[in-house]
């Protein structure tokens, strides 16, 4: 349901923009760092927000493949303690039955 709110809301901005765009047809000057130059209002508008969209993607997948990563070692360290969880419980299991039945054990017994 989130995906399709941002599809949709997504899809809206780029209207928008496109009609402004639309709207300012006429010529501006730009200043790049040494370099002045004229171009239709139209194409700064839209490169700019063709720029932002990029970054912002390549901010998301950045972001999404360090969540990935972090995932992936957290299901490693989980597994190696759910390895030492089950060998220490097989540990106290055979500690049990070379000492006898504890106390606890033979309550358990007698209340059943």
């Amino acid at each position: 349901m989130k995906m399709q709110w941002s599809l949709i809301l997504s899809i809206l901005f780029a209207i928008i923009i496109a009609v402004f765009a639309i709207l300012n047809v006429e010529p501006v000057q730009v200043n790049f760092l040494f370099v002045k130059t004229e171009m239709p209002l139209i194409l700064v508008i839209l490169f700019t927000a063709l720029l932002g969209a990029a970054i912002s993607g390549f901010m998301a997948m950045f972001r999404s493949i360090r969540s990935h990563r972090h995932i992936n070692e957290l299901k490693k360290e989980m597994t190696a303690k759910e390895i030492l969880i089950a060998s220490q419980q097989n540990e106290i299991a055979a500690l049990q039955h070379v000492d006898g039945p504890s106390p606890t054990d033979e309550n358990i017994k007698e209340a059943e």
